[in-house]
């Protein structure tokens, strides 16, 4: 994009404070920043003034229904004919691996990758090490599964010298592939773009949903088909207890004859802060637990269970035939308030303390409903589930320490 270009699209959209103090930049400088602006997503920025205009489309009221889950009673009664079905896959080289890796562990006091984060007691144990320990356990065989790792403008490069200096955990290097999520510019409260240095956009990772279109534009698809690969596990960076291509999923999966599948657990509570498989207007989805009602919330069945009582916990299995041709297909894309970084219109840097703009994100539990279908397979929480979004308290570093104890992992 040249200057001329960026500077109409500009005008053209009220943002050419953007292009101020252009002509002090160095040549690299400019490219980025021109760079930045061929790739703003219009359409998402259009979605902020029309909130603040008051002619954000409304959504209709939808249609919500309970979606059974293949509980874990019936998992164990067919647990050879899925572990067989799914080994059967791995040794083919139909399934793959995706760790989404794109988060700074700033709120874990680590200025560094999540995935850096020290988990071990008695010596060091890192996630990043315990989830390809994970990983390792489903390789069948002489078969490797190929795993490929999401990361971010702001946590790629030392990510990729993370593994190279820990030998890649003694996973093969050959089978290990970086891609960096791609960005989406943040707004403040008045839609105008931020910036977050003199010649450079106030950006940040445009959500989980996007890790197919970022694996694709990094080139990736192509590897994926000279493999054969049929499957991807998708699976998060902050949970060390996640079962990573596991063959029993992945056979239950595939014998359903569904194009997805979603790992749940049974909630603690009616009320925990977890996305619920479901229906909505008769499609597999995921609604988030703050649009629940209170009365959806606690609703039980004759048995006393929570009808809405499966959350889901981040570890996906997509088929890449269904994933490519949904590829274009729009994602939702959900407009939320942070606390973003900025400089002022004299260069000052401002690190605010509330929130004062919007970032816009796709989230991958609306990839779920575009897939067309889902088997909810529930897994058992206490061996599966110890996310860490804290250092302390409930889903924190101390509770996930536990529960790998619990599992039998050394730590």
């Amino acid at each position: 994009m040249t200057f001329d270009e960026a500077f109409k699209v500009l005008k053209d959209h009220g943002q050419e404070h953007v292009l101020n103090g252009f002509n002090e930049l160095s040549d690299k400088e400019k490219e980025i920043l021109l760079n930045q602006i061929g790739d703003i997503n219009w359409d998402d920025i259009s979605l902020v003034k029309s909130r603040i205009n008051g002619t954000e489309k409304k959504e209709s009221e939808k249609k919500i229904m309970p979606l059974p889950a293949l509980e874990l009673s019936e998992i164990e009664s067919k647990k050879d004919e899925y572990r067989a079905a799914g080994n059967k896959a791995i040794q083919d080289g139909r399934t793959a691996a995706v760790l989404l890796a794109g988060g700074m562990g700033t709120r874990l006091g680590l200025d560094k990758p999540k995935g850096e984060l020290d988990i071990g007691e008695t010596g060091n144990l890192y996630l990043f090490e315990r989830l390809v320990e994970n990983l390792k356990t489903s390789c069948s065989g002489n078969t490797s599964i190929p795993l490929y790792i999401m990361t971010s403008e702001k946590n790629d490069e030392e990510t990729r010298r993370f593994f190279k200096e820990h030998d890649y955990f003694g996973y093969p290097k050959e089978d290990i592939n970086f891609f960096i999520q791609e960005m989406a510019p943040a707004v403040d409260f008045h839609g105008k773009l931020l910036m977050e240095a003199p010649g450079r956009l106030a950006t940040s990772p445009n959500g989980n949903g996007g890790w197919f279109s970022s694996l694709a534009r990094a080139g990736l698809i192509d590897d994926l088909h000279r493999r054969g690969v049929e499957w991807i596990n998708i699976f998060s960076v902050d949970n060390p207890l996640q079962n990573i291509c596991d063959p029993v999923f992945v056979g239950a999966t595939i014998l359903s004859g569904c194009k997805s599948g979603s790992k749940v657990v049974r909630k603690n509570d009616p009320h925990e802060k977890m996305g619920v498989v479901c229906l909505i207007d008769d499609m597999p989805s995921v609604i988030e637990y703050y649009e629940l009602t209170e009365e959806m919330a606690d609703a039980r069945d004759e048995k006393g269970s929570l009808i809405y009582g499966f959350g889901v916990i981040l570890n996906y299995l997509f088929s890449i035939d269904k994933l490519e041709e949904i590829m274009n297909d729009k994602l939702p894309v959900h407009i939320v308030e942070k606390k973003i970084p900025y400089i002022d219109e004299n260069g000052t840097l401002i690190k605010p303390t509330e929130p004062n703009g919007y970032k816009f994100e796709s989230l991958v539990v609306d990839m779920v409903r575009l897939m067309g279908d889902t088997l909810p397979f529930e897994v058992a929480r206490e061996k599966e589930f110890a996310p860490i979004k804290n250092l302390h308290g409930v889903d924190s570093l101390d509770s996930a320490r536990e529960l790998l104890k619990k599992a039998g992992v050394r730590i």
